[in-house]
């Protein structure tokens, strides 16, 4: 299988099975729409008036030359590698809820301005601990692992996360593993006293901010209707300054009210920010800020806009990092991330503040996905082979899909919320990580050309 698109006056081609990126000519581009699935003659025959008949045979060669050296149309191989046909999933990351509660309100939040559809509660440092023994318990062999601490917003119970941070630097030693702990927060509660903790201690920080002021301020906004962003970009660029901008990302979600989201991107590259993720919204249809199918040709218009002025700033020393460009084509994901994409369900698990599991922090709440507790140490193995089940081979949809090993199948949450089914994507989630990956393909593209 192969995928060919054309961007900026690049033509590029993928060979989806080698994982080989091309850069072709305009006669290999459109010779691949006849050849080889027609015979050579028949493609000389239909080209002979668009190109010579010596450019023709030339880029048939060319074509040959890579099938047979397996850089293009390259035959289905990782279903077979040893691998993916003996991966036994272990538990190697968690969504530490340790707060049901949180300090602002946003209008798109899937949790429900972060009591998850409950009851607004703090997690205790026992459920903390008896987190980090679970995981360690369900990790096998594997010895790097991940907590994240989540919410609602983690800083309005700061207490119980340094306890369990502490807790967790004991465990890994005597379980001879190393705890990765990083924070996902909206910034309000960030001061010199946590921020210094969180540097020290925290692998990775998210902070939350959406972009552009009047953009923020409509969707995230304080529980009296304030405004955030005048309370949080002091406290966000302080952050980064003291982890001398490396392991954070600011992180925003787009939404039908800002489309133009490629103007929130540059905006906070503008304020200092080299790590850069601004996500689309993802909510049902009945919302006025949920992305539409009529609003993706100016999504896909945006994320065109955005790749040039990448590819621009790069070029004159004032690059900076979007979350979805970075492809690296060299030591991409392992076979097993490239099926099975980020684990929810089997690898990566969330943990509420009264201990009980689901697949990922989108599932908490809903009852049909509850696998168990920490408190008791349960796990249910229905629903966990379920999603380790839920790979690319077993959605037909994926199957038949080009960026299937770009994407690893998408959201399973999102999948659920749309399709009522795990195994069903969100076309147009699908939508747009393909145009992502098309714009990310074209920035390496373009920046091969100055190397």
């Amino acid at each position: 299988m192969i995928h060919k698109f054309s961007q900026g006056g690049v033509n590029i081609v993928i060979d989806v099975n080698s994982g080989s990126v091309h850069v072709v000519d305009q006669v290999v581009y459109r010779i691949l729409d006849i050849y080889p699935s027609s015979s050579r003659e028949e493609a000389l025959e239909a080209l002979k008036d668009e190109f010579s008949l010596d450019m023709l045979m030339e880029a048939i060669d060319e074509i040959d030359t890579l099938k047979n050296e397996g850089l293009l149309f390259r035959e289905e191989r990782y279903s077979e590698h040893e691998g993916f046909k003996n991966k036994k999933p272990v538990v190697k990351a968690l969504c530490l809820h340790v707060s049901h509660d949180c300090n602002i309100r946003c209008k798109y939040c899937f949790a429900s301005q972060g009591d998850f559809k409950g009851h607004r509660s703090l997690m205790s440092a026992e459920v903390g601990k008896r987190a980090l023994d679970f995981l360690i318990e369900h990790s096998g062999n594997r010895r790097n692992l991940e907590v994240d601490f989540f919410g609602g917003e983690p800083l309005m119970n700061f207490e119980v996360v340094k306890e369990v941070v502490e807790y967790g630097r004991k465990r890994e030693k005597e379980a001879n593993k190393n705890i990765r702990f990083t924070m996902t927060t909206n910034a309000v509660l960030l001061n010199e006293e946590n921020m210094q903790y969180i540097n020290e201690n925290m692998y990775n920080v998210v902070l939350s901010i959406d972009g552009r002021e009047e953009v923020n301020d409509n969707m995230r906004y304080t529980i009296n209707g304030q405004g955030t962003y005048d309370i949080i970009l002091p406290k966000l660029k302080r952050m980064v300054e003291l982890r001398n901008h490396e392991n954070y990302y600011v992180r925003g979600t787009f939404t039908r009210q800002n489309l133009d989201f490629s103007r929130d991107v540059l905006h906070l590259a503008d304020e200092g920010f080299v790590n850069v993720s601004v996500e689309p919204v993802v909510a049902a249809p009945e919302h006025d800020y949920a992305i539409r199918e009529e609003d993706l040709p100016t999504v896909h218009q945006h994320y065109e806009l955005l790749a040039e002025e990448y590819v621009n700033r790069i070029k004159d020393k004032k690059g900076f990092n979007f979350f979805h460009f970075m492809i690296d084509l060299h030591q991409g994901p392992c076979v097993i991330k490239r099926i099975v994409g980020c684990g929810a369900g089997a690898e990566y698990l969330a943990i509420t503040p009264e201990g009980e599991l689901y697949p990922c922090h989108q599932f908490v709440g809903n009852t049909d996905f509850l696998l168990g507790n920490v408190m008791n140490n349960t796990l249910d193995n229905r629903i966990y082979n379920e999603f380790s089940n839920a790979h690319v081979y077993n959605k037909e949809k994926c199957t038949k899909c080009w960026a299937k090993f770009y994407c690893s199948g998408g959201c399973h949450a999102n999948a659920y919320n749309f399709n009522n089914d795990i195994n069903i994507p969100y076309e147009i989630g699908c939508e747009m990580e393909k145009k992502r990956v098309e714009c990310a393909l074209y920035i390496q593209a373009k920046l091969a050309e100055v190397k």
